[in-house]
């Protein structure tokens, strides 16, 4: 299944199913009074399988029904408990180091890590992003995330999948010059660097959709799926998602180490590898400004395209 989040006509935000023609209302297939995708994911995976029975028989003319052309798309998990952000691709890890002068780091090899941003900064598919007043140097970031469908603490690898509601497209917008100048310095971060802006969506693909791009198991699983990166229709990034180093079993297992994941709970990659301007130099590509149109697409998991646009004063 697509499920996504769409704005309903009393303007609130509600878990649907999208089709090729139509999107259905969650609640609505499973006669529950209405519902985000937060509570779409609290009630287990259960009710995901009980959606995905309601579907088949469901009428795209119906009650609970509407033209998928009409709907409103915001991000899949607009409000999402925490978002966790991982650095799992090795290409993009030595570019990036080489770029500032610097080997790689064998640590990175033992331990997967990331850092939080800021739930309350989420975009969705075709939003506008206000360009930061106090940068230079936007970047793009283009990566996978997953979304948590059921809460769990200190869970092993080998049993992640079963954690794991769906797959989604991810761009980590990234002030570079904030970060290079004060929070890289200060070593902490990176926080306004990231803070402005995560963009998610369109929608969050079940992993039962992929099963036929799927590649080992537990801490090997990893998704075979392309990446690419577009500025302004030019395609300037190319990548998969099976060249991640360490899976989503493996990262799970390390955000859940001690702590509780939470339904809702967004966890992303880490850039791919050629996934952001920082990487491929700015002399071939340049940072971003207001009026580009930024296209971050992954087979099977559709095109997540924002516009940056100068903020109303």
């Amino acid at each position: 299944m697509k499920l996504v989040t769409y704005r309903a006509a009393d303007g609130q935000g509600r878990a649907g199913v999208w089709t090729d023609g139509a999107i259905f209302d969650a609640a609505g297939l499973l006669g529950r009074d209405a519902l985000d995708m937060t509570g779409l994911l609290r009630l287990g995976p259960a009710a995901l399988d009980d959606l995905r029975g309601k579907l088949a028989g469901a009428d795209p003319q119906g009650p609970h029904a509407q033209h998928a052309e009409m709907a409103r798309l915001l991000a899949p998990t607009p409000e999402p408990p925490s978002v966790r952000d991982f650095y799992v691709f090795e290409q993009h890890v030595k570019a990036s180091r080489a770029r500032r002068g610097l080997d790689m780091i064998p640590e990175w090899y033992q331990i997967a890590v990331f850092y939080f941003s800021n739930p309350a900064a989420i975009q969705g598919p075709e939003e506008d992003i206000f360009y930061p007043d106090d940068t230079n140097e936007l970047d793009f970031e283009l990566e996978i995330a997953c979304v948590i469908g059921q809460a769990g603490r200190d869970i092993a690898a080998a049993e992640a999948s079963k954690y794991i509601a769906g797959y989604l497209v991810m761009n980590d917008w990234s002030a570079r010059d904030i970060w290079r100048t004060y929070e890289a310095k200060l070593s902490m971060g990176p926080a306004k660097a990231k803070d402005f802006a995560t963009s998610l969506g369109p929608w969050l693909v079940t992993p039962d959709e992929l099963a036929d791009r799927r590649q080992g198991d537990g801490a090997e699983e990893r998704y075979d799926l392309t990446m690419l990166g577009r500025v302004n229709r030019r395609e300037v990034s190319r990548g998969n998602a099976k060249d991640m180093f360490y899976g989503f079993g493996q990262i799970i297992e390390r955000a859940s180490r001690h702590v509780t994941l939470k339904p809702g709970d967004v966890i992303g990659s880490g850039t791919v590898g050629t996934g952001c301007i920082f990487e491929l130099g700015p002399e071939n590509v340049p940072w971003l400004r207001p009026g580009d149109v930024i296209e971050m697409e992954i087979e099977r998991l559709g095109v997540l395209r924002n516009t940056i646009v100068e903020e109303p004063k």
